[in-house]
């Protein structure tokens, strides 16, 4: 293929990896020099210190991964016999620094990948429109999932709004096409040195952030600890339909935040899911409809973009939550982890420390906020974008408009989750509910999933005082259950069916 560019960029935004990386293959076919790079966006940033978050995992995760980005990039280039080729990062704001990027590199196109979230669909629109007074194009391409947009439609013509339908067409429309690679290494002769005015990755420091625990979490960044924590998944993908709804147990794959930052590519974990399926694992066919649930959420964001502040059903947000001062003690409560109920608690005490929540107790904390508190979805929403550190819109509001019974596919309004059977049922043991509450660990037996039926000399065997190393639950669960299906009495019956996606 002839060159038609000169000059070209690739901005790098949720697909931070050198390898099968769409908008990388299109710039190194259309171009004979082409740059990388990131922008640590104030836009994004600014709200966080704002909020006092100096200290973000998910910061120090995307520094941390451009440093493999980076070296990536250099080892492509050597191999080529082209060195000094790395990464470019800026700090400011992206919708200037990219056009004055592109200025200074005196590109003709500017090349990056999709991300349908409404900020991120404006700010593209404000970059588009600035590059194109300078002369300089933009080109977008799908990357982050495998079927996009309008790609999978009802026979109608419309989108889907009932996953298993959805999930029918994603299959049936699915060709090793869609699942193979984009080359990148047969074009890497045209990646063109870093120019000696351009700056690399920076410290931490250097943004404005400070050091989390996520080196002491060991979650592995960058292109290379994606491939690391996939490659010890796949020796348990078979098990996967057994494993992932228990929280104390190595089920999940623990990818979900290298699939939102891009550091390993969604084809590429398509691509093994697939062909294990087809070759009879059905743990591995449950975890593509994991990835097949992701690609739902996002197209419903895409053609639905209000739900990212509205229930998908507006007769839902007819819904008078719990509001007033007991209302604020019940959710410091709850993201607090100091229900009372040992999982919930659990749960709570995981996030705040490590960023992660396991997708079973997301479920359950997400009901409990909703249906046993009676608070507003949209402020457990809220939180977890804070600190989950695969934050993406698509998915958190997908499963927190299924707790709440507000999105499409939704569990039924009166299905209401029991948290002590919850328990029972998916920490039978109460191990990780003493691996986050230790005060619990000398409770004998069932009594860990509800330490109120504890009798006195049991508590005092565990040296246990409740309301005071554990408090004592804040709402009553019957009661609770009670009062939600009155709450929701203002909206028809809407039942649903399907799973979240891990």
């Amino acid at each position: 293929m002839s060159k038609t560019l000169d000059k070209a960029l690739v901005w790098l935004r949720r697909d931070l990896r050198a390898d099968d990386h769409a908008a990388l293959h299109h710039a190194l076919r259309g171009a004979r020099q082409v740059w990388c790079a990131f922008v640590f966006d104030q836009a994004i940033l600014e709200p966080l210190q704002a909020a006092g978050r100096r200290a973000d995992r998910r910061v120090e995760f995307i520094r941390d991964s451009l440093v493999g980005v980076d070296a990536e990039l250099r080892a492509l280039g050597a191999s080529h016999g082209v060195e000094g080729v790395g990464l470019i990062v800026r700090h400011g704001w992206a919708f200037e620094e990219i056009p004055t990027l592109a200025a200074e590199l005196g590109v003709q196109a500017v090349y990056a990948n999709h991300d349908d979230e409404p900020a991120a669909l404006a700010r593209d629109a404000r970059v588009r429109g600035l590059l194109a007074d300078r002369g300089v194009a933009l080109h977008t391409s799908k990357d982050h999932v495998i079927f996009e947009r309008s790609e999978v439609l009802t026979q109608g013509g419309g989108p889907f709004s009932v996953f298993t339908p959805y999930k029918n067409a994603w299959l049936k429309k699915l060709t090793p096409y869609y699942l193979s690679a984009w080359p990148i290494a047969r074009h890497a002769q045209a990646l063109a040195p870093r120019p000696a005015a351009q700056a690399g990755v920076p410290g931490l420091a250097e943004l404005g952030f400070e050091p989390t625990n996520l080196h002491q979490l060991r979650l592995p960044s960058g292109p290379s600890g994606a491939q690391e924590l996939l490659a010890e998944f796949l020796d348990r993908i078979d098990r996967y339909d057994q494993t992932r709804d228990f929280p104390a147990i190595k089920g999940p794959s623990y990818l979900s935040t290298h699939l939102r930052f891009g550091t390993v590519s969604v084809r590429q974990l398509a691509r093994e899911a697939h062909h294990r399926h087809e070759a009879g694992s059905r743990g591995a066919g449950v975890w593509l409809s994991e990835l097949i649930w992701r690609d739902f959420y996002h197209q419903v964001l895409h053609h639905h973009p209000r739900v990212a502040s509205h229930a998908f059903k507006p007769e839902y947000d007819r819904i008078r939550w719990e509001h007033g001062a007991h209302a604020e003690a019940l959710y410091t409560a709850w993201r607090e982890g100091r229900t009372g109920y040992p999982l919930v608690d659990a749960a709570m005490h995981q996030l705040n420390q490590t960023g992660y929540m396991h997708n079973r107790l997301r479920m359950v904390v997400a009901s409990f906020l909703t249906k046993d508190l009676g608070l507003d979805w949209r402020r457990g929403e809220a939180y977890f974008a804070l600190h989950l550190n695969d934050f993406d819109l698509a998915a958190n509001n997908g499963g927190w408009q299924w707790a709440a019974s507000s999105g499409c596919d939704a569990q039924p309004y009166f299905r209401i989750f029991n948290p002590v059977t919850q328990s029972e049922k998916f920490d039978p043991e109460g191990k990780f509910i003493r691996r986050y509450l230790p005060q619990l660990a000398g409770l004998p037996g069932k009594l860990v999933h509800a330490p109120w039926l504890a009798r006195p000399i049991d508590l005092q065997a565990a040296g246990l005082e409740l309301g005071q190393q554990y408090p004592l639950p804040v709402v009553a669960h019957d009661a609770a259950r009670a009062k939600t299906l009155l709450r929701y009495a203002v909206v028809k019956a809407a039942p649903g069916s399907g799973h979240p996606p891990a």
